[in-house]
């Protein structure tokens, strides 16, 4: 039996999760927001429809799988992703580069 894939939350959601914020042929991630364990589209999607603040995941956390791939449904921690180049290591489609300037939402600064 296949696994179902993590359901996406957002505005405007397309069936590779751009949103209405973010719909660039790149913006194909999700991310699973640590404060309530559910992956949404982009930041904004989050505080338009959570009700409450996010949390960034720590460095001892970037193991986990947190980010999604919107084309193939593949799963990355956070540390594969920001290794990944801006591209999904199992279906190699491009992720949007300028994603790394909103890093700071979602993850903890990474030591100087």
């Amino acid at each position: 039996m296949q696994e179902k894939s993590p359901q996406v939350r957002g505005l405007r959601l397309d069936p590779e999760t751009r949103c209405l914020h973010y719909h660039g042929p790149t913006d194909i991630i999700a991310i699973k927001m640590k404060c309530c364990g559910l992956y949404y589209a982009c930041k904004d999607c989050h505080i338009a429809l959570a009700g409450h603040p996010i949390q960034v995941w720590r460095q001892s956390e970037w193991h986990q799988p947190v980010i999604l791939c919107g084309a193939c449904r593949n799963e990355l921690s956070i540390s594969q992703y920001l290794q990944c180049d801006a591209r999904c290591p199992a279906c190699h489609r491009a992720f949007n580069p300028a994603c790394r300037h909103h890093h700071h939402f979602y993850f903890e600064a990474m030591p100087s």
